[in-house]
Parts: C-alpha cells; sequence; structure tokens
C-alpha cells in the first residue's frame, strides 16, 4: 500500500498559520506569568473610552444585572447596609447572584470581571447566620492587634464563603467626640490605638511580602479580600460630633491625629482608600485634590484606588446632585477614582464622557483611575480566579469563628467599679446562689447587643434576626444548675425588694443605630433604662452592664451601683460577658475612649489641658480568674 506524501510546504504553511492563530489568541494582560504593570499597560492600550468610564463605576447590586455589567461595562457593584438577594438567604444564594454578575461582566468585549463590595464591619454583619464581632469600639479595648488580625481573617473566609471579594472595612476614623453616631465604628479616641488596629488589614488581606513596594496594594488570594480604609480623613474630628458635618482642625492636628491610622494602613498595602462626607475647615473632602492626590497619592505614595463614599460625589453640591456635572468633575479631578454612585448609571455615564472628551476631565486622570482599579484586580487574581469558590462555604458563621467572637467579648470587657471599697468586691459572682434576678432591655435582645450594621443597616431588635446567643441565655448556660434564674425587663420595684435575691445583673443600653441616626447632643440612655437601674439597684446588690456604642451619662447612677461594666456591643456571642462576670476568666480590658462626667464637659480627650473624666482614658479595674475546684 502506497502512502501518500504531503508536500513539505503545505506542512510548513499549515504550522505558520496555527502559529499565526496562536499569536492572535495570545494576549499579554491574560496571561498571570507576565509582570502586573505588562498586564496592566496591555490592557489599557486595547480600553475604549466608554470602557475605561465603566471600571470607574460601582453601582448597587438591586440596578445591577448580567445585561447591564456587560452593556455598561461596570467595574464594580455594592451591597448597600441589609442589600441582601433574598431574606435570610444561604451562602449559596449569595454566590449564585455574586457568579451571575461575574458572568455579565465576563462576557464583555474584553472580560474584565467586577469586583464586589460590601460593608463587613464586624464580622460579614449583613448575612444571616454569619459571626457578629464586638464593634471596633470594644475592640480598641483589648489593645490587642493579634486578636484583630484574627479577627481580620476570620471574617475575610466568611466573606468570600458567600462569594464576594471585597469588603469596606477598616474603619480607622480616630473619633474625638462621642456624640457622633458612628463613634461605635472607631477604635479610640487615641490615634495610637487606631494605628496599632490597622493589624487587621493583613488579617483581611494576607501578610504583604517582605519585598513588596511600600503602597502598593496586596490580596492574597482566594481565601482574602480586598480592605478600604475610611473614611479619608478627618471624619471622627466634625465639630459636635455631627455626622457628615466640618472638622475644623489645623494642618498639624489634622496630620497629627487623623492621618496617621493611614500611614499604617497604606503600608501594610491596604488595597483601597475611602473618602469621607465630611469637610475639612469648609472643603468638602470629596473635592480636596491637595489630600486625595498630594498627600496620599503622591507622598504616601499608595498605589491603589479611591472611591468615593455612597453618594459622596453627589453630595459635593447642597443640596445634593444640584449640579452632577460639576460634581463629577470636581471629585474625579481630586482623585476619586472609583465612583459610588450607587444609582443613576446611564447619568454618570453621560456626564463623564462629555467630561472627558470636551477635555475638563484629562485622560491623564482617568488612566490614573484605571492603573490603580486594575492593578487591585490583577493583584487579587480575579482574571484567573473570578467566581466562587464554593468549598468555602462552611466558614460562615463556623463554631471556630464564634469562638474567636467570644474571645473577644471577653477581652473588650472593662470593669469601671467593683463593690463600694477593694475589699468588697462583687465582680466575680458566685455561680451557686439560691435566686438571683436578670432585669433590663438589654439581657434578652441580640440585636440590641450586636447594634448598627447587623442584617441591615440601622440593625434590628429581638432575637430572630441571626443566629446567636444573648446575655441572658448566656448567664442560664453559666450559672450552677441549682441558682434560680429570674428574668424580668422591667421588673416592679416591690418583686425586687421582695424577691430575696443574691443579687442581680441589669442589662440596658442604647437602642441600634448607625450614621446620622446616632448623632446624640445629649448621650443618655434611653427610658425604661434608667428607671430599670434605679428600681433594681436601690433595692438589691447589683451589677450593670451597660451595651451601648460609646460614653453615655452614667454618673447620676453610680451611687446605687455596686459594680458597673462597659460591654460595648459585643455582638452574637453573649457567652464572652457571662465567661467574665462569673469569673472562669478575668477583666482585662482598659478605656480606648475618655469616660465623660457631663455632656458639656465634650469633646474632651486624653492630653486635653481641661481634662477631669468620670473615668479616665486607660482605666479598668481588674480581676482574677476562680480556679475551678
Amino acid at each position: 500500500m502506497e502512502i501518500q506524501r504531503v508536500p513539505i510546504f503545505l506542512v510548513i504553511l499549515v504550522m505558520c498559520c496555527l502559529a499565526v492563530m496562536a499569536r492572535a489568541e495570545y494576549v499579554k494582560y491574560k496571561d498571570p506569568k507576565q509582570p502586573i504593570n505588562v498586564r496592566i499597560k496591555d490592557l489599557m492600550s486595547r480600553m475604549t473610552i466608554e470602557e475605561k468610564i465603566g471600571q470607574m463605576a460601582q453601582i448597587e447590586r438591586s440596578i445591577a444585572s448580567a445585561e447591564v455589567m456587560k452593556k455598561y461595562f461596570v467595574g464594580s457593584i455594592l451591597s448597600g447596609g441589609g442589600s441582601v438577594p433574598a431574606t435570610n438567604a444561604p451562602p449559596q444564594t449569595w454566590i449564585n447572584m455574586v457568579n451571575e454578575f461575574q458572568k455579565g461582566a465576563l462576557s464583555s468585549r474584553l472580560g474584565i470581571p467586577m469586583i464586589y463590595g460590601i460593608d463587613a464591619v464586624h464580622g460579614h454583619n449583613n448575612v444571616y447566620k454569619s459571626t457578629i464581632f464586638p464593634h471596633n469600639v470594644g475592640l480598641g479595648v483589648t489593645r490587642d492587634p493579634q486578636l484583630v488580625k484574627r479577627i481580620g481573617a476570620a471574617t475575610a473566609l466568611e466573606v468570600r464563603a458567600t462569594g464576594i471579594q471585597y469588603t469596606f472595612a477598616p474603619c480607622v476614623a480616630v473619633c474625638r467626640d462621642p456624640r457622633w453616631g458612628r463613634c461605635y465604628e472607631s477604635y479610640s479616641e487615641d490615634p495610637k490605638v487606631v494605628q496599632a488596629m490597622t493589624e487587621i488589614i493583613p488579617g483581611l488581606q494576607g501578610e504583604i511580602p517582605a519585598n513588596s513596594r511600600k503602597g502598593v496594594p496586596y490580596v492574597a488570594g482566594k481565601t482574602k479580600v480586598a480592605a478600604c480604609a475610611k473614611h479619608y480623613v478627618g471624619d471622627g474630628g466634625t465639630t459636635k460630633g455631627v455626622n457628615e458635618n466640618n472638622t475644623l482642625l489645623s494642618r498639624h492636628g489634622l496630620f497629627s491625629i487623623h492621618m496617621p491610622p493611614y500611614y499604617n494602613a497604606v503600608i501594610k498595602g491596604v488595597s483601597t482608600v475611602m473618602i469621607s462626607y465630611s469637610s475639612w475647615n469648609g472643603v468638602k473632602m470629596h473635592t480636596n485634590k491637595d489630600l486625595i492626590t498630594g498627600v496620599l497619592k503622591n507622598t504616601l505614595r499608595f498605589r491603589g484606588f479611591v472611591i468615593s463614599d455612597w453618594q459622596g460625589v453627589d453630595r459635593i453640591t447642597t443640596p445634593p446632585r444640584a449640579n452632577y456635572t460639576y460634581s463629577l468633575l470636581a471629585g474625579i479631578n481630586a482623585g476619586i477614582d472609583m465612583v459610588m454612585l450607587p444609582y443613576n448609571l446611564t447619568e454618570y455615564l453621560e456626564d463623564m464622557i462629555f467630561l472627558v472628551k470636551k477635555n475638563f476631565i484629562p485622560i491623564s486622570r482617568i488612566d490614573d483611575a484605571i492603573r490603580r482599579i486594575l492593578r487591585v484586580k490583577f493583584i487579587m487574581g480575579l482574571f484567573e480566579n473570578p467566581y466562587a469558590d464554593e468549598s468555602l462555604v462552611n466558614q460562615l458563621g463556623s463554631q471556630e469563628h464564634r469562638e474567636l467572637a467570644r474571645e473577644a467579648v471577653r477581652k473588650s470587657l472593662v470593669l469601671l467599679k467593683n463593690g463600694g471599697s477593694a475589699d468588697k468586691p462583687l465582680l466575680p459572682l458566685p455561680k451557686k446562689a439560691s435566686k438571683i434576678l436578670v432585669a433590663g432591655s438589654h439581657a434578652d435582645n441580640l440585636g440590641y447587643q450586636c447594634g448598627g450594621w447587623t442584617i441591615t443597616w440601622q440593625g434590628l431588635s429581638g432575637n430572630n434576626l441571626t443566629k446567636g446567643t444573648t446575655i441572658h441565655t448566656a448567664i442560664e448556660n453559666t450559672v450552677d444548675p441549682t441558682t434560680k434564674v429570674v428574668y424580668e425587663e422591667n421588673p416592679d420595684p416591690d418583686l425586687v425588694k421582695s424577691g430575696g435575691f443574691s443579687y442581680a445583673i441589669v442589662i440596658v443600653g442604647e437602642t441600634p443605630y448607625a450614621e446620622t441616626n446616632g448623632d446624640s447632643l445629649n448621650l443618655t440612655l434611653p427610658e425604661p433604662c434608667p428607671t430599670t437601674i434605679t428600681n433594681v439597684c436601690e433595692a438589691v446588690k447589683c451589677v450593670v452592664v451597660l451595651i451601648t456604642g460609646r460614653p453615655v451619662v452614667i454618673q447620676p447612677y453610680l451611687a446605687s451601683i455596686d459594680a458597673l461594666v462597659a460591654a460595648w456591643l459585643p455582638g452574637t456571642e453573649g457567652q464572652g460577658v457571662a465567661d467574665v462576670l462569673f469569673g472562669d476568666y478575668g477583666f482585662t480590658g482598659k478605656l480606648a475612649r475618655t469616660w465623660f462626667k457631663t455632656v458639656d464637659q465634650l469633646p474632651m480627650n486624653v492630653g486635653d489641658p481641661h481634662y477631669d473624666p468620670l473615668f479616665s482614658f486607660g482605666f479598668g479595674l481588674t480581676t482574677e480568674p476562680i480556679k475551678a475546684t
């Protein structure tokens, strides 16, 4: 049988065609072996102005779809506070939603993956059955950066368990006035404490490699998330603590009080920085080119991307959106790289194209923004792993994370008073007693215990919002089986007097709030909390546990209170409170905020010349754990 020979020139021709086809298919930006800067440059050279402007937009999930992602080349999506795919949605429902949006982004001409952001500010707090950690006001008390780093790592796993890759955390505000409704999002009034707590960033993102250039963002892979230092800068210094208002301060004051945490965040490779709604000496931060471009980008050499706050560009004018084209011009030229719209996408696109084509916004400014956004996406590995890793779903609310949260609760408690004199302390409480009273609006209310930014933006009341342990349940779990526990939310004075109680635990505090809704000029406990304290503590030995996002007015009741504990906003793991009340662990927490006598003293911070607090910064009594017999 004769074998037909293929002419050699045909073989060469076929091989050449294959080589050309392979070369045509080879795209540098899709090659993970290429250096990131080469990939960025290659991808940018292929992008139209419409694609670039689309990448700079972040929209809310409620207006997003696979079609919108593909059509408008949208760079990012977010869930606002409480914005969820379904009530009590399990991780798989979140994953399906995020993957569907991603599919749309990847089907666009250049297939640039989107990044999905969420406010995971004390654990993955929008998600049902996640672990809710203490809010930052409590974590500052621990003075334990390694604990906070572990919380960051646990939070990253829970966020990734739902397919999300980006959190708007940490808040590195230095709250200088507890009248501010966001004070519980701040670790301390002392910038040094806040600087130490930026250790949450390597927890969230991974430890930056030793040879990494300062200011270059870093995310260590599929179990880590991009972080966001916020709100740049001076958000915690506004007059009378009014949210989104004006910080009146010299440049030296701004740089010595509010700027230091950003030095640490940038050095630790934070991926993004969010701009503050507030103003500095009358200039809106969203328009402050000197501080955004001059200081953050040029002096600190931050190489991640700068994102606006929710409608932060709209709020450049008063009233908001009075002149949106002007607001975009001012915000983008100041150095904002990504605009958290989060609605009005088409108006944004039309205005931006007009501003760029007419050269009101130079193309060099657009390219700076795109370079930064793409750098974060490439560094995160989004081009190689754009979809959720479904093997992580069991990380959400895992027992290991709940134990970590419980440890954080124990370390965040501050013992402010313990008996009338040192030789007669009330705490730790005996587990064995004939009968004890548990009272107060916050004793059996998981929503109150968690505070704002929990399941919804403003937080909730009640015990059906998510999985967790109330302090009342924790007490029941801890006392001796023979101890009778009587629970009355707001007990009648006669019941207290005639009840024959060995002691009482009164758990009261603020009701949940977030942002402006939390601004308060009086900082008083709401009724019936003061009445409960009076009715119980004047009749029986009592320990009062405060569940608040900040110091509150407590001096008028102090004489009748035998022992006083600041528990802040402890989150879902209320067992941590009982662990310390009953002496399984000792009290170790030290105030990271000054506790005032009256609101007339505010603002009053450690180091001020007229410093006359009820409990000073750094104060905290200690107890020794009781050895089990």
